[in-house]
Formats: structure tokens, C-alpha cells, sequence
């Protein structure tokens, strides 16, 4: 629920896709850099392949952040909110393929009832393809929701051995500089927003950057992939109702439905009787 407050602080920056994504990134940088200094007195240095975790998923958030919101423009919000949300499947078949985690029938079940509460809260079938290019639009997503998953596998694998405060924090540090590169090639970065732009961007990063993925981090490595996977279709909703809250904005009768789906299948889904073993703590590195 954190991270529903990014979208909101980014709208009312009036930032562009690269500007937003360096500085949300970069102004969490100092006060990640002292969470990072007991850990790494207490634990010492992480190993190579965990920092390697670390920096290919801060590249792989800096291009969901930088794809998904140019598919905005190119082919409307709600298609782009539908095709970014397939993590929720794509999370645990990543989980199942290197970590043979095992996918409950009762994720399966409910899978469907989750996807229809996306397509509506994403509002696709009030707006549908409505942005300026569609078939890059629609591209564009989809890298972004390849890159959301990557991203969010090697964050939950990145925390299983320890160290995950450091590992976060080279997540954000490559994120930093990719949305800079990233950003500067597609003429979407300014390097000298205006102060408010600043003030929201500030607020952006410690909510999702210092509380939100970090929390992330650190607990989803003790939860199985399906249910940290369904618990993040909890963002949308929540940025939904904010947006109506500060930004005024008017949700339809269906987008509120659909996230009555989501809530409803989250229940469902993360609560009642497991039917598999718990996932071991840490799996083996290959």
C-alpha cells in the first residue's frame, strides 16, 4: 500500500517517465546508503552473485518504469495496468522453473477472478487502446511486464541468503543510472526539475523507494512467489483510490469492482489451508 503513493506523488511532479524514475531513485540513495552500514559491520560483504542479483534487477526496474510509462502515451493506461499486472503470473513460473516452487491449486483457481479484476481496474474496456501508437504501445508494455518480472524474481531471490539491505540498495543504484541512460536516450530526462518537482519526487522515494520496496525485499523472501505476486496487485488498487482521494479523479462503477475482485481473490488466495509443503528458506544457487 506504500507504493501506491508513488503514482500519485510522479502525477503531481509533472515529471517525465526519465526524470521521475532517476530522482525517485537517486534521493533514496543517502538514506539507503545508512541503512546499508550496520548490516554490512554485522554481516561483512555480500557475495558476488548476490550483488549481480541486485544490479541486473535495479536495470530490469529502471526499464519497467521507463517502458511502461511511454506504453501510457502510446496505447492508454488501462491496456498498459492490464499487460505490466501479468506478473502476477509470470512471478511464480519463474519461481517454478529455477526454484521448482511448487503453484498451489488454489492460486490456479482464483487466477482467473484476479485477471478479470485487472482488465477492469485498469479501465481497458471504458478506454481500450487509446493512446497515440497502439502496436508499440502494446510492446512497450509487455517488455515492461517481462522487465517487472525480472525484476521482482531477483529482488525475492536476492534476499535469501542475507544481505539484503545491501543487495536492495545496488538494486537502486543501477536503477539510478539506467533510468538516466534510458531516460536521455528517449528525451525524457531533465537533470534540473523545478523545487516542487523535487518536493513530490522526495515524497515518491521515501515511500516506495526507502518503505516500500525495501519491505519488499526484505519479506518476500519468506513468503511463497504466488502469494508476494498476488499481495502487489494490492499497488493499483490502492493508487486507484488515492487518485480519487487527491487528484480528483472519477473511477467507474467498473474499475471499483474490479478491485473488489482483486481484494476478494488476495483473500482467498493468500489465506485458508495450504495444500504443499512450505518453500525452503534458501534454494540453491545453479
Amino acid at each position: 500500500m506504500t507504493l501506491a503513493v508513488s503514482p500519485v506523488c510522479i502525477e503531481l511532479s509533472g515529471a517525465d517517465a526519465g526524470t521521475a524514475s532517476v530522482y525517485r531513485c537517486l534521493l533514496a540513495l543517502p538514506a539507503l546508503v545508512l541503512l546499508v552500514v550496520p548490516e554490512y559491520r554485522r554481516e561483512g560483504p555480500p557475495p558476488r552473485r548476490q550483488l549481480v542479483y541486485g544490479l541486473v534487477g535495479g536495470v530490469l526496474f529502471a526499464g519497467d518504469m521507463l517502458l511502461w510509462t511511454r506504453a501510457i502515451t502510446e496505447v492508454g493506461a488501462g491496456l498498459s495496468t492490464v499487460l505490466v499486472n501479468v506478473q502476477v503470473v509470470l512471478v511464480p513460473l519463474l519461481a517454478w522453473a529455477v526454484d521448482r516452487e511448487h503453484v498451489p491449486r488454489r492460486f490456479l483457481l482464483w487466477l482467473p477472478v484476479l485477471g478479470a479484476g485487472v482488465v477492469l481496474t485498469g479501465g481497458l474496456f471504458e478506454r481500450g487502446a487509446s493512446g497515440s501508437d497502439p502496436a508499440a504501445g502494446t510492446l512497450h508494455a509487455i517488455l515492461a511486464a517481462l522487465s517487472y518480472s525480472g525484476f521482482l524474481f531477483l529482488l525475492r531471490r536476492g534476499g535469501f541468503h542475507g544481505h539484503v539491505r545491501t543487495t536492495y540498495t545496488a538494486v537502486v543504484l543501477a536503477a539510478t543510472l539506467a533510468s538516466a541512460l534510458g531516460g536521455w536516450a528517449w528525451h525524457a530526462f531533465d537533470p534540473t526539475p523545478s523545487r516542487t518537482a523535487l518536493g513530490w519526487l522526495a515524497l515518491a522515494a521515501l515511500t516506495s523507494g526507502i518503505i516500500g520496496w525495501l519491505m519488499v525485499a526484505v519479506y518476500s523472501p519468506r513468503l511463497p512467489s504466488h502469494v508476494g505476486a498476488v499481495l502487489l496487485l494490492l499497488t493499483p488498487v490502492g493508487a486507484l483510490a488515492l487518485g480519487a482521494l487527491v487528484l480528483g479523479e472519477r473511477p467507474t462503477l467498473a474499475q471499483w469492482a474490479g478491485c473488489a475482485l482483486i481484494l476478494v481473490s488476495a483473500y482467498a488466495t493468500v489465506t485458508g489451508r495450504r495444500d504443499a509443503p512450505p518453500l525452503r528458506s534458501a534454494p540453491r544457487d545453479r
